[in-house]
């Protein structure tokens, strides 16, 4: 079932990317997601209690995800086009909830596709992130403020 729903997924961005409802271009699409997805995800053995992703969390997550994109855009964009806005670059140590490392792993990308914050670092359940306007420099306020609401959503998945 997993592969199913990542190939669902992976087609659904080639029609996306493609803007194209052609024959060849729905076949190629489909081929090219079936093949990404029978090379990036294993076969689940019968009895293999291996947890699989879940559709729903994942696309609950994009509203979450867009929104921080958005904010942070305009946030940056205000302080390029009036430089008398207060910059405090920095680099904090964030502390996260989450355990499972692909978890961990789309908080640190999340993050880091935001503008203003890059990941530089992670360690167990700590990384270290660059931030455009250092406000706190605690790992518990400083978390709250970059990755709160994201950490929830993921924490779903």
């Amino acid at each position: 079932m997993q592969r199913f729903q990542w190939g669902l997924i992976l087609f659904i961005v080639w029609l996306g990317l493609t803007n194209s409802l052609d024959p060849q271009e729905l076949v190629a699409g489909l081929l090219i997601s079936a093949a990404v997805v029978w090379l990036a995800i294993p076969a689940q053995r019968a009895g293999a209690s291996e947890r699989s992703w879940r559709l729903l969390p994942l696309l609950a997550y994009l509203p979450v995800f867009l929104k921080n994109l958005v904010l942070a855009n305009i946030d940056v964009a205000r302080r390029v086009l009036s430089p008398s806005l207060p910059i405090n670059p920095g680099i904090v140590r964030v502390k996260t909830g989450l355990t499972a490392p692909y978890q961990r792993l789309i908080l640190a990308n999340s993050i880091t596709l935001t503008p203003g914050t890059v990941t530089l670092e992670m360690e167990g359940e700590d990384m270290y992130v660059h931030w455009i306007d250092v406000q706190q420099t605690d790992p518990e306020g400083a978390g709250a403020a970059i990755k709160e609401e994201m950490e929830r959503a993921i924490a779903r998945i």
